[in-house]
């Protein structure tokens, strides 16, 4: 391995990442300086996951080759999100700080944009920057970059999973045709690859590990459970790595809120980041978070973008993400810079398919362990207990003085007595907690099914479900609303804030739709349906009468029921048959229509 001064850095550089503690170079930075050191570079596409050194990569180089005679912007480096653009900008201050006369800018939204206007105008020759911002400020005519000399793009698949193509394109645009572009990305999907193609010049990959696969020195451990369980899975989970420090990835924000709630009411330390927190809300979790007085953060995928955070042991994934690439992107943030770290994904037999496919594209195989039990759980955490006590340093000098007294006060305990009283100080919640719990069953092919098949009726979603256990819907939308089924189940999930609601059969008919969905969950189906609007026009759900000859139901006679007369607003019945039957979808595999699909309000 190369040492950072056979790189060809100026001595100023490494006088300030010797300072920094920097060794040695790691892969992505050996591979990448010399290549961005060049007279005349080629463009860069540089694989890597998070955490592998890709801002000093890019950063030490362009602190090297700005021009410090000029006040015009001569590199522009573009993040996804406000706390990567800035924790770019502290890097590369940091790289420069022996280099005086190099002014670095940082432009995000959130922010005075009159103080950012005011530091490009004092000649900030490397900007970081959001999309958003930025392009905003080049409509505006506040920024030029007609002397840029190279765009680096970091962590480009994420700018592009949050909606950023558009303004991405927009901004190379205004760009020289004779400048670099350096790309950076933990994966390679096909939309970043078409960007590439149009705005770079027959640009090397460069690929740490495997293309668009995960970091290698992280575990991948599945547990199957009942829907009905996640929650007390989780705590299990959790309460079986006593030095938990990681991320709980949820799907919608509803469900963030519900489970750091649950988590802190339980007396985990935790706490939620999600969409509707302010900024000023947002940073102060995100510090407890980085500081460590938070050992659990719970988030969705879009309010953990850009996050940035070492040493995370464990990755939990609550609900499984519907991309592969967001499941990459979620389980590289631990077992960085060669640490090891764990992905877990706590999943029921329905999401299994999804399991599989992970594994089959990441070439990984999930190690699948049954939840552990309480008698485990409480081992675990005396000898975790016990571990502390021996490691723990002891001052002396401070303790002397009181010495004294406390053997005075304990005196009349025996080395046995004293001992069990000190363990029991910080066991005893365990102990009390899982003594008169039962162990979790973990679903098996054999005894677990989605739902029942009785009289040869289908069991997937769309098909006939047979199920009594089932309430039938009548939904105001159909085909002329362009309503299809995955989007009405991403509606029950977001509307509900759930995402393990059993849904039955589907149809959907010119101007309205039926549906079935486990009746346990009525009511939360009826009050998250209730005021909300879908192109501006209200949604309305009623409990719909039970199929003739015992389909899904669970109208039950204290159910209100449709009668076999009355009609909508267009005339059709709600009886579930019309003449226009529209759409229907009976599918059995349905499933394919939305995995690992992109939602990007999520």
């Amino acid at each position: 391995m190369n040492s950072f001064e056979e790189l060809g850095l100026d001595n100023n550089i490494l006088r300030a990442i010797k300072e920094l503690k920097f060794e040695n170079p790691m892969p992505v930075q050996e591979k990448i300086i010399p290549m961005m050191l060049q007279d005349e570079p080629q463009d860069i596409i540089a694989l890597a996951q998070t955490g592998t050194g890709k801002t000093a990569a890019f950063g030490l180089p362009i602190i090297h080759k700005t021009d410090t005679t000029l006040r015009q912007v001569q590199f522009l480096v573009i993040a996804p999100t406000r706390e990567l653009c800035l924790q770019i900008a502290d890097d590369l201050k940091d790289y420069a700080i022996y280099n005086k006369d190099i002014k670095i800018a940082a432009i995000f939204g959130g922010s005075s944009m009159d103080r950012q206007i005011q530091k490009i105008k004092q000649g900030a020759q490397i900007i970081s920057a959001t999309p958003g911002r930025l392009n905003d400020l080049i409509d505006r005519g506040e920024v030029n970059l007609n002397k840029v000399k190279a765009v680096i793009l970091d962590e480009a698949d994420e700018m592009l999973n949050m909606g950023f193509k558009e303004e991405l394109e927009a901004i190379l645009e205004t760009t020289p045709k004779t400048r670099n572009t350096f790309l950076f990305s933990a994966t390679m999907p096909k939309p970043l690859l078409s960007i590439a193609n149009r705005y770079m010049k027959d640009p090397v990959e460069v690929t740490i590990g495997k293309r668009n696969a995960g970091a290698e020195n992280v575990e991948h451990v599945s547990y199957m459970v009942h829907a009905r369980d996640k929650y007390l899975a989780l705590k299990r989970i959790v309460d079986f790595h006593p030095n938990v420090y990681g991320i709980v990835f949820c799907r919608t924000r509803a469900e963030t809120k519900e489970v750091s709630d649950k988590l802190m009411q339980d007396g985990y330390n935790a706490d939620a980041l999600h969409g509707d927190l302010s900024q000023s809300q947002r940073e102060s979790v995100l510090n407890k978070f980085r500081t460590r007085h938070l050992r659990l953060l719970v988030a969705t995928d879009v309010a953990a973008r850009g996050l940035d955070v070492d040493d995370l042991t464990h990755i939990i994934n609550y609900d499984l993400p519907d991309e592969l690439e967001i499941y990459t992107h979620r389980s590289g943030r631990t077992g960085r810079a060669g640490k090891s770290g764990t992905s877990i994904v706590i999943a029921n037999l329905r999401e299994k398919y999804k399991l599989n496919t992970i594994e089959k594209q990441l070439n990984k195989k999930f190690v699948n362990l049954p939840i552990p039990s309480g008698t485990e759980i409480c081992e675990k955490q005396l000898f975790h207990l016990i571990d502390k006590v021996e490691k723990v340093e002891v001052d002396t000098v401070q303790v002397e003085p009181f010495l004294p007294k406390i053997y005075e006060k304990l005196e009349w305990m025996d080395r046995n007595d004293l001992i069990q009283r000190f363990v029991s100080i910080e066991f005893n919640r365990f102990l009390e907690y899982y003594k008169n719990l039962q162990d979790l069953s973990s679903p098996s092919d054999s005894k677990y099914k989605e739902r029942p098949d009785n009289g040869g009726g289908r069991s997937s979603r769309g098909g006939k479900s047979g199920n009594s256990n089932y309430t039938r819907y009548f939904l105001n939308l159909g085909v002329t609303d362009g309503l299809k089924p995955a989007q009405l189940i991403g509606m029950i999930n977001d509307f509900t804030g759930m995402r393990d609601i059993e849904i039955g059969q589907i149809e959907i008919l010119k101007n309205f739709s039926f549906f079935e969905a486990d009746s346990n969950f009525q009511n939360d189906i009826m009050n998250g349906f209730k005021g909300q609007k879908l192109k501006k026009r209200d949604i309305n759900v009623e409990i719909a009468e039970k199929r003739r000859g015992g389909g899904g139901g669970g109208g039950g006679s204290n159910k209100p029921k449709f009668s076999s007369d009355r009609k909508s607003s267009d005339g059709y019945k709600k009886s579930g048959f019309s003449k226009d039957r529209g759409e229907r979808s009976d599918k059995k595999d349905f499933g394919r229509d939305r995995r690992f699909s992109r939602d990007k309000k999520r």
